[in-house]
């Protein structure tokens, strides 16, 4: 029997997670790593513990299924997208940590590309509105920051890569240099409309071209694993952006589809066929997939902080011990309590985009205590989205059902409130794990193993659909009330 890996290297852990041929996840491994916040506003990684997780969790995840190396037709990678990290060509070592998608580090800069007028001529070109989010102005700053970096990358030394392509690149003892279209559709370097990198944009930012990887389609030979690393050789045969695999685990591959990820952040993706729809209310397009060289494209909203904001309950405030118990605190609590948690740790995303808000608990009185605080922040992740269906609806979408997935949901009186709150019926999958099926499914395609993406669409199983139970002005009342808070929060 064949057998499927995906790596899911997401923003606070990494995970492998094994696959039958069919598509039926067999075992996962997981391990956290460590978040650095060297200053206000910055979030890093060190890339060595994105490459030794990685390493240690598909070890762990084979050993305990008895699988061997040569047993696996191929590798998916899927990735959080925008995180940067530069290295060198030769010796594999990064100059600087990993700068981490939320870090906001590069706001002034992005001030600065707006006043000049650059905004409406970046967004037409790569479906992305210029933020600190993207990892354009991320690599800039490690260019002009790090001694000697801007030299040695315009020498030809140094490297550039999403997460999805150091991996590959380490993976492959050096081999490989390559991302696929919708990882290179995050870094604000990209021109969706061409598919190739943008010289304009590189030019106006100093980035050399020689640091940018190849862009293939996300299920393509993208190159082997070192024999020495798992005992045989491993094909690499799918990649996408964490999001992006979702949309493809999801099965939404027809026009007018939208899925709902709850990780670390919360990110809504409409399949909008093969027109790049240009929104109106500051989401943003991007590739939704690309397959035998034909462009599927999306329209986003993103959430900085979903997940996050429970991890922060638990690490932070130490109000909960686990991230399980949110549900029992909320279920047994009014929904109508009054306080509001806007979660703006790093800014506000979609739609606002406002780099400079800063997180609130409102609403407090003397009443006020842990069930509270606990259950306004499940209930930020529902409010947030609504805000990005609202978008979408404005910009012509018409929402009839929602697919979610990611470990959030797994929540189900979150899942519930989510219907009330947005008052559409919501299907969670027998598979949540939708990210890591995903880019095994892409991996699969380009094995042999699915003909087709119809195979793929055709696997998709509802576990259960949460229907709307609470009255329209109820939720309507709810929503108005974050509205004010999130008000109050704006820079």
């Amino acid at each position: 029997m064949k057998y499927l890996l995906a790596i899911d290297q997401g923003t606070t852990s990494t995970r492998a997670i094994l696959f039958s041929s069919e598509g039926e996840p067999l075992g996962v491994a997981q391990q956290e790593f460590e978040q650095h916040f060297p200053n206000d506003g910055w979030v890093e990684h060190d890339p060595e513990d994105i490459w030794r997780s990685t390493i240690d969790v598909c070890k762990e995840v084979l050993e305990q299924n008895e699988v061997s190396a040569s047993d696996i037709a191929g590798i998916g990678i899927t990735n959080q997208r925008e995180t940067t990290i530069v290295w060198d060509k030769e010796t594999g070592e990064p100059v600087y940590n990993a700068i981490v998608r939320q870090d906001r580090r590069t706001a002034d800069f992005c001030e600065t590309l707006i006043d000049e007028g650059l905004e409406p001529w970046i967004t037409g070109k790569t479906g992305l509105l210029l933020d600190p989010y993207f990892s354009s102005t991320k690599l800039k700053w490690i260019l002009d920051h790090v001694d000697g970096a801007l030299q040695r990358a315009h020498a030809g030394e140094l490297l550039f890569g999403t997460v999805d392509t150091y991996l590959l690149w380490r993976l492959t003892g050096g081999a490989s240099h390559k991302t696929d279209a919708t990882n290179a559709s995050r870094t604000m370097l990209f021109n969706i409309h061409e598919q190739k990198w943008d010289e304009e944009i590189m030019a106006r930012l100093n980035v050399p071209r020689s640091m940018l990887p190849e862009v293939e389609d996300c299920s393509a030979d993208f190159g082997h694993t070192d024999p020495g690393l798992f005992g045989a050789a491993i094909p690499i045969l799918g990649m996408a952006g964490d999001q992006q695999a979702a949309l493809i685990g999801q099965g939404c591959f027809k026009e007018g589809m939208i899925k709902s990820t709850y990780g670390t952040g919360c990110f809504v993706i409409m399949n909008t066929g093969g027109e790049a729809i240009e929104s109106k209310n500051k989401l943003l397009t991007t590739v939704a997939y690309r397959i035998n060289g034909k462009v599927t494209y999306g329209l986003e909203g993103s959430i900085f902080v979903a997940g996050a904001a429970v991890q922060w309950l638990r690490d932070g405030l130490k109000l909960v011990s686990k991230a399980a118990e949110t549900e029992s605190i909320a279920r047994g609590h009014p929904v109508n309590h009054g306080v509001y948690l806007v979660p703006a740790f790093t800014g506000l995303g979609a739609p606002y985009w406002d780099p400079n808000a800063r997180g609130a608990i409102l609403g407090l009185t003397r009443d006020s205590g842990i069930a509270d605080i606990v259950t306004a922040t499940l209930q930020s992740v529902c409010f947030q989205t609504q805000d990005l269906l609202s978008a979408m609806q404005q910009d012509g979408a018409v929402p009839t059902i929602l697919r979610v997935d990611g470990g959030m949901v797994e929540n189900s009186w979150l899942t519930q409130h989510l219907a009330d709150v947005l008052q559409l019926p919501i299907d969670r999958p027998r598979v949540i794990e939708t990210t890591a099926l995903g880019v095994a499914y892409l991996a699969g395609l380009r094995a042999g193993i699915f003909a087709e993406l119809d195979d793929v669409a055709a696997k998709w199983q509802l576990e259960q659909r949460f229907e709307p139970v609470m009255p329209p002005e109820t939720a309507a009342e709810l929503y108005k009330g974050w509205q004010a808070a999130v008000a109050r929060v704006r820079s």
